[in-house]
């Protein structure tokens, strides 16, 4: 089985992001770009399901050349298999799955694993368009997969609001990942000096022949606003007051 991960470069979480003064996006000179924390469970999923059957591992992203660094640590952790690296503009997440699902047709890929959040802005949206894109069966949110024995279907179980539910999909298909999927491994001081050796291929965005022009447009971004300290109240009947007269949720 080719088992094929999309990988998303995002600021290290450890560090406060600001927005641009004409909000026009995010500051990212002298942020340190990280893997995004649900493609890692993505990446060691896929390194799991290798090591039970024979396989190839495939990490695609889609970004700028700064993203192969990111790519690098996957291949790390990955060990063997073959990374595409895809240079990027202002890509919506329609554009960025028309990408994938060339990359997905290129590679023959099998399965399709990816983080369930963060692609693009934590919009959670580009494994289901990918999905809609190939024609494919879908599983999001997995917290655990299972194969049958001939490889043509998965059971996954998937969180949801009410619990956990098992569907099942045949394969081949997008399956996007939950934190609770696995515990991903460390990189390894020799992984991370094989992984600077292994195959990088890099295509240019224009080379491929698709259609990335944005079908939605950011007008903004903006911080979150910043919560008001909190206050003390003497007894209840202020407290009822505070709430009907001031937070009016009564």
């Amino acid at each position: 089985m080719k088992i094929l991960v999309a990988i998303k470069p995002v600021p290290n979480p450890d560090e406060k992001v600001k927005i641009k003064g004409d909000g026009s996006g995010i500051v990212l000179e002298n942020i340190k770009m990280v893997v995004n924390p649900f493609c890692e469970i993505a990446v060691e999923e896929a390194l799991r399901i290798r090591e039970k059957q024979p396989g190839e591992v495939v990490v695609v992203t889609v970004g700028p050349k700064e993203s192969e660094q990111q790519v690098r640590t996957a291949l790390a952790m990955a060990r063997t298999g073959r990374c595409w690296s895809r240079r990027e503009a202002d890509l919506d997440s329609l554009a960025v799955a028309k990408v994938l699902a060339k990359v997905v047709s290129d590679e023959k890929a099998g399965i399709v694993l990816m983080g369930s959040s963060r692609w693009t802005d934590d919009n959670n949206q580009v494994g289901q368009i990918l999905a809609a894109v190939l024609g494919w069966p879908q599983a999001t949110f997995a917290s655990k997969i299972e194969f049958s024995a001939d490889n043509t279907k998965a059971n996954v179980t998937r969180e949801v609001d009410g619990g956990l539910e098992t569907i099942e999909v045949t394969l081949p298909a997008v399956v996007t990942t939950d934190l609770r999927l696995n515990e991903p491994r460390y990189a390894s001081l020799p992984g991370i000096m094989k992984a600077k050796k292994k195959e990088m291929k890099v295509v240019p965005l224009a080379s491929l022949g698709v259609d990335t022009a944005p079908k939605v447009k950011v007008l903004s971004y903006a911080a979150p606003k910043q919560r008001a300290g909190g206050s003390r109240v003497a007894d209840v009947a202020e407290l009822v007051s505070k709430l009907k007269n001031e937070a009016k949720v009564l």
